[in-house]
């Protein structure tokens, strides 16, 4: 059953990526305003109340901001990733396992994730028998 859930999760996140490319690609932002100039320029969009055009243009406007959206996410994301990938090379004491640790499975980063849950509470720890152990002293 786990095995299952984790080759559909693997499949989503695939397509989920492949969706993410293509509705962040400029290509598909160009057919994208032809479609909707094709539909304004249709007769049937002539023929409707304006209340119902009003309606359509912001249909069309909207879903156009979707591929807009989407492109500006997918750089800001791809630029804040090396970013980051820098930061953690450059540092000696850094695992530098993480680095491009965006292509990792949801499975994979909750596994990551709960080892930093661990070491940050080791840390914690760590820093409070510090703190005691100072406390005692200045006593």
């Amino acid at each position: 059953m786990k095995s299952t859930y984790r080759n559909l999760e693997a499949r989503f996140e695939k397509l989920s990526s492949i969706a993410m490319a293509i509705l962040g690609n400029s290509i598909t932002f160009i057919a994208a305003v032809c479609l909707v100039i094709t539909w304004f320029l249709n007769e049937e969009f002539y023929k409707q109340s304006i209340h119902k055009s009003i309606g359509e243009i912001i249909l069309g406007i909207t879903f156009l901001s979707l591929f807009v959206i989407q492109k500006t996410f997918n750089r800001f994301s791809i630029t804040l990733q090396i970013k980051l990938n820098e930061l953690v090379a450059s540092h000696e004491r850094a695992n530098n396992e993480i680095i491009n640790i965006e292509e990792k499975t949801e499975h994979e980063l909750s596994e990551i994730t709960k080892e930093y849950v661990e070491l940050a509470g080791l840390a914690k720890t760590v820093e409070n028998k510090r703190t005691s152990i100072n406390n005692d002293k200045q006593i």
